[in-house]
């Protein structure tokens, strides 16, 4: 099938201007003005802006926390209707398996069936065994170029000590693989949750009581000396904290090859939503800990300068009745985690773009670009030009409503950003040319999205400041 969509603001992560995209089956073959082709659809996107499909690289979509599971891939139909055409997942590797071996028995038996977005991997080492670190280096081979590393959940399947870490990143630096982590120092949480109980704080506030901010700049300082030492780059993933923040930054500037992310709840959400009555405090547990408003306007400047360069979701789809429940006489019985995925692009536009904090094009980013770029699918993802794949997002500016779990996809009870206001509308979503996305309704199918495989050396392997940018366009 051809599509010709003319007429729309073009917004790349460099340039932005009116103009019209041509479509051969998955690819994009022509970004230009007024082209005229004999194609089967033509799509007026006059007043609207298109942007490249967002890349969340950070969703938990088979998460298990003390045996309960978060919902998977078969609402991932909220990825999509929120502009999200590529997720990256991450996978913790099963006892007694590799990390591929996990992760494509988890794809054959789930995801490919259920996907209505593309998709990649994140490995999550859970047996640090010689066996393991071993396997890193054959990981690109099998489309898989990042693992991920827990400091954080003393007494969980998941942690792992310095030791792992500095194993991994030694292991992975000759193979391309980027080391991504959970920046928590384990030992001092578990001490200060264990105090807490035993004082009776027991609300989900204490959470965030058992985990300040000095446990995450600790274990961020921490994670960048081992780096440092094994000479290979890292990633930080959920920076909540101005202070957490500057740790990399000022990393970075020294010649480290440290990067970070941050998400939307930290943009937006602090503490305090944490001691809302009726348990209500439940639905915003998420680790690291939510923080202070001085905190989200810093995270919006670093966003901004590129101190942290990008911003994913975290979706973690616990339900709060029936899940985060668990905790209702214990805090560190609660589920961690709430879904997002489906409300990344409306709260940067919302809160960022239209409020002047950052530009459309910082914007496009953030949400698809450099992400693209950091998990080896910027071959493929993240940006609208000629070979890429077709996955666009048309966004009308013109709209306003109010976010609401009653019309939210990601299959839980609640959306943490309910009673927000959003101005503008996702209107249409292609995923690899064909369309998921009319009018704001999801009109795809389970099996719609595909595995696509990272190419190893990331950005994380470059000197971010000579990075070569994407040509703006290619026009005829």
């Amino acid at each position: 099938m051809s599509l010709l969509i003319k007429n729309g603001k073009i917004v790349t992560a460099v340039d932005e201007y009116v103009g019209d995209i041509l479509i051969e089956g998955e690819k994009i073959v022509a970004v230009g003005q007024n082209l005229n082709y004999p194609v089967s659809k033509v799509i007026d996107a006059m007043g609207k802006y298109v942007l490249p499909g967002g890349v969340d690289q950070h969703v938990h979509y088979s998460f298990d926390f003390k045996g309960e599971k978060v919902r998977g891939f078969e609402t991932s139909n909220a990825a999509i209707a929120g502009g999200t055409t590529t997720v990256i997942e991450f996978v913790n590797q099963e006892a007694g398996k590799g990390i591929a071996e996990t992760i494509f028995e988890y794809d054959k038996k789930e995801v490919s069936k259920l996907a209505m977005v593309d998709y990649s991997y994140h490995g999550v080492i859970c047996e640090p065994t010689d066996k393991v670190f071993a396997e890193i280096s054959n990981l690109p081979d099998k489309g898989i170029s990042t693992v991920k590393i827990f400091m954080a959940y003393k007494g969980l399947p998941f942690h792992s000590d310095d030791a792992a870490l500095f194993k991994a990143l030694k292991a992975s630096k000759d193979s391309g693989v980027t080391v991504m982590v959970h920046a928590e120092n384990a030992d001092v949480i578990d001490i200060l949750q264990k105090e807490c109980v035993a004082k009776g704080q027991k609300a989900p506030y204490y959470h965030a009581v058992s985990r300040p901010m000095l446990v995450e700049i600790e274990a961020t300082q921490r994670a960048i000396n081992l780096a440092a030492l094994a000479e290979a780059p890292i990633y930080i993933v959920h920076v909540t904290a101005k202070e957490v923040m500057e740790v990399i930054r000022d990393a970075n500037n020294s010649g480290i090859k440290v990067y970070g992310e941050t998400c939307t709840h930290y943009l937006m959400l602090d503490k305090e939503d944490l001691a809302k009555p009726n348990f209500e405090g439940a639905k915003y547990v998420c680790s690291p800990a939510l923080r202070s408003e001085a905190d989200r306007k810093a995270l919006w400047e670093a966003i901004n300068h590129g101190w942290l360069n990008s911003v994913s979701s975290d979706h973690c789809g616990f339900d709060w009745k029936n899940q985060k429940h668990m905790g209702v006489n214990d805090f560190t019985n609660i589920p961690n985690g709430s879904p997002g995925v489906e409300n990344r692009l409306g709260i940067l536009w919302t809160y960022g773009v239209n409020t002047g904090k950052i530009s459309r094009q910082r914007l496009v980013d953030l949400f698809a670009t450099t992400p693209a770029k950091i998990n080896g699918l910027s071959h493929r993802k993240g940006h609208i030009g000629v070979g890429m794949d077709a996955d666009i997002v048309i966004y009308n500016p013109n709209h306003e409503s109010i976010i609401t779990n009653e019309t939210s996809l990601h299959g839980v009870d609640f959306n943490i950003y309910e009673g927000f206001k959003q101005e503008g509308k996702v209107d249409k979503v292609f995923l690899r040319g064909k369309m998921m996305i009319e009018d704001g309704k999801f009109i795809g199918q389970e099996g719609d999205g595909q595995f696509i495989p990272q190419n190893a050396f990331g950005l994380c392997f470059e000197d971010i400041k000579k990075v070569k940018k994407f040509e703006s366009v290619s026009k005829i």
